[in-house]
């Protein structure tokens, strides 16, 4: 079985490159991209809007578990 290159391994469906640019405008501080941004950066990586808003949200709720966070933003009075 051959080996893929690093660039178009798949992870999740998605290439390595296509994840690094989305790790890269999540880090930017961009976590929470307005439809805009989300539709830009979905035709940067050459997904669809819906899966770039889906890893997105994926990724966000992954961060705020990491720093400890509900993985689902809730009132402060819940």
């Amino acid at each position: 079985m051959a080996t893929e290159t690093m660039s178009t391994e798949k992870v999740n469906g998605l290439t390595q490159e296509q994840v690094d640019h989305l790790e890269c405008s999540f880090n930017k501080g961009n976590k929470h991209p307005d439809p805009t941004t989300l539709l830009l950066i979905a035709a940067e990586v050459g997904l669809s809007e819906e899966q770039t808003q889906k890893w997105f949200k994926q990724r966000l709720a992954q961060w705020r578990k990491s720093e400890g966070l509900p993985s689902e933003c809730r009132s402060v009075t819940d």
